[in-house]
């Protein structure tokens, strides 16, 4: 008996839509992770680009539990010296909540060429409007 392993040209991408409304940012973005990777499919492989496209909507009713909107800091740097800029994370979900969810999944991705080509696969929308109804995405509950 032999092992499956997936072949980029017979994977066939699902789509998912996931409400972020009221439910923490992390337990969102693991979720989303795993679906953009593939593991939640029967036919993972590792060294495979086998995930599905994830839409993610209400990013800005996700909720940060504790203190993180007060404590919690996104970090950049310019390239320049001394161009350490930071934003906390209570203007960051004020101001681009879809970025700090971008954030959260590309974290938890894997740092390599399946990562990036995985986070393309990721639309982030503020409110509940979305563009992909043509795309008929099913629904993924979190638990």
């Amino acid at each position: 008996m032999s092992t499956y392993m997936a072949k980029k040209e017979t994977i066939n991408r699902k789509w998912y839509i996931i409400d972020a409304a009221g439910k923490p940012l992390g337990r969102v973005a693991t979720q989303v992770a795993t679906i953009l990777r593939g593991k939640h499919t029967p036919e993972f492989t590792p060294n495979v680009d086998c995930g599905d496209n994830v839409i993610v909507i209400n990013c800005a009713k996700v909720v940060l539990t504790g203190n993180k909107l007060e404590d919690k800091y996104y970090y950049r740097h310019t390239g320049y010296i001394g161009g350490l800029k930071s934003v906390k994370y209570k203007t960051l979900m004020a101001n681009k909540p879809e970025m700090a969810m971008m954030l959260a999944v590309k974290g938890m991705l894997p740092k390599n060429s399946i990562g990036r080509s995985s986070l393309t696969r990721l639309r982030v929308y503020r409110d509940d409007q979305h563009e992909q109804a043509a795309q008929k995405p099913e629904v993924w509950n979190i638990d």
